[in-house]
């Protein structure tokens, strides 16, 4: 696998229609918003929120409520089809790429971009495991993306400062189980 294409995309989220046919099988329902929500996920590279994803399934359907873009991200975690990212900045993320995979973090803007490189050989050192019995090993590079780079020094290191990039959830909504 080569670790040098950073924009690519690797394991995709179901289609919107095999999502449909996926939600229908195991019982939930499948209804206008949730399907607007599978097309917002597809082949989206970007690790969006929930509020991302909120912000453009109101775009196109103005009736879509919060709770339904976290209650349905929330279940497409649940059955494996997008994995939930806690990287730091902030903010939940939903990686449509559930394969394996490492992750690049700005420290300016919060971006993710997947990293794929093989890092199997990180491992706890031995006598260190501190009572785990150690799975799997993520690695989390932090650092300027691109377009924060080709900012002012000051900007980027003020947004640093700031903890921009950091989208935490409006006040009073919790995902549903």
């Amino acid at each position: 696998m080569s670790t040098n294409n950073r924009w690519r995309y690797a394991a995709a989220v179901h289609s919107p229609e095999e999502l449909t046919t996926l939600f229908r099988h195991r019982g939930r329902k499948v209804t206008p918003q949730r399907q607007c929500i599978f097309r917002i996920l597809h082949q989206n590279p970007t690790h969006p929120t929930a509020e991302s994803v909120y912000a453009t399934a109101v775009a196109e359907m103005p009736t879509i409520s919060l709770k339904t873009v976290y209650q349905t991200l929330n279940d497409l975690a649940e059955m494996g089809e997008i994995s939930v990212l806690d990287l730091g900045t902030g903010a939940t993320r939903f990686d449509p790429d559930t394969g394996g995979h490492h992750h690049l973090v700005c420290t300016s803007c919060g971006a993710v971009r997947d990293l794929f490189a093989d890092y199997s050989g990180v491992v706890v050192p031995a006598g260190l495991e501190q009572g785990f019995e150690v799975g799997e090993a993520e690695v989390v590079f932090r650092g300027l993306c691109e377009t924060c780079r080709a900012g002012s020094p000051a900007a980027a290191a003020g947004a640093r400062r700031k903890g921009a990039g950091a989208l935490l959830p409006p006040a009073g909504v919790e995902p549903t189980n």
